[in-house]
């Protein structure tokens, strides 16, 4: 059995589902519409949101999109796997700039399948299919920035 590198601590108890879903959130709003991953996110096991650098007001049927795209793939029942690599091999392939100054020179990678990848140290499910339905319940755009508030059902 390989041995697991050693990873800074991690202080989050997150709800696996909702942490899961937020990488999915993250990656169909990059496919969609090109605006990167949130830039912040609060993530509860009740509720979550998500704001993300937006050039508009979004319109209804863009919201449901999203959600739609998002249930897409948790219903398709991807596996979550993780790869650990080093802060080099990442150069390039991930945005370290959100990495602790103090961050361990190994890096953790969570995959969804083939949908999405990044540097991760939470808690996911193993599979999609364990997170349930996605819901947006509401959204709000204000000076750039587009917030999401989402649950699972």
């Amino acid at each position: 059995m390989k041995d697991i590198p050693q990873l800074n601590e991690h202080n989050k108890e997150e709800y696996p589902p909702m942490h899961t879903t937020e990488h999915i959130l993250n990656r169909t709003m990059i496919r969609l519409f090109g605006c990167g991953r949130a830039v912040s996110a609060h993530i509860e096991r009740k509720k979550s949101k998500l704001d993300f650098r937006f050039q508009r007001e979004p319109e209804e049927s863009e919201i449901n999109q999203i959600e739609q795209q998002v249930n897409r793939i948790i219903q398709s029942g991807l596996p979550i796997t993780t790869e650990y690599i080093t802060q080099e091999e990442a150069l390039g392939r991930f945005d370290l700039r959100r990495l602790p100054d103090n961050a361990s020179k190994t890096v953790r990678v969570v995959k969804v399948g083939d949908y999405d990848e990044c540097l991760c140290i939470g808690r996911h499910v193993e599979n999609t299919s364990e997170i349930g339905v996605f819901k947006i319940i509401s959204y709000d755009f204000k000076d750039g920035i587009l917030r999401l508030r989402f649950k699972l059902l």
